[in-house]
């Protein structure tokens, strides 16, 4: 049941993230090019989106243990060092060049696989390049 529960959860994610916009890259790459085409419509996106996400959030920690599933991690506030701030930069340049960020990536392999599977490739390669150095 939990494995059709969390299927349907990310196939209706990855309907909102296709319905949304958030697949097409030059959607992406206007929304970030302020000096550009600047394609502000995203932002209502991650307007409808932070509060849901903070609703569930919220209703997450008021309870013992999850609805549906054994547990879930939520993160816990951390450090911010020099790490944390080189990765982030890394995956924000990477975003910004690409247009997509790993979700929409996933959720665009059926719709442009010759155009998405080199960013997936390349995903998985630097993944696995991480573990190797700090695994």
């Amino acid at each position: 049941m939990n494995r059709f529960v969390a299927l349907a959860l990310g196939a209706l994610f990855g309907v909102g993230l296709y319905v949304s916009g958030m697949t097409n890259p030059q959607k992406i790459i206007n929304f970030l090019d302020i000096a550009g085409p600047w394609d502000l419509s995203l932002i209502f996106v991650m307007g409808g989106g932070i509060p849901v996400a903070g609703l569930g959030y919220y209703l997450l920690k008021r309870r013992e243990k999850p609805v549906l599933f054994d547990d879930i991690q939520v993160p816990a506030p951390g450090v911010i060092d020099r790490p944390l701030v080189i990765g982030s930069a890394i995956f924000g340049v990477g975003w910004g060049i690409a247009g997509l960020c790993p979700g929409p990536a996933f959720a665009s392999i059926l719709l442009e696989p010759v155009a998405i599977a080199p960013y997936l490739v390349a995903l998985f390669v630097g993944s696995l390049a991480y573990e190797r150095l700090h695994g």
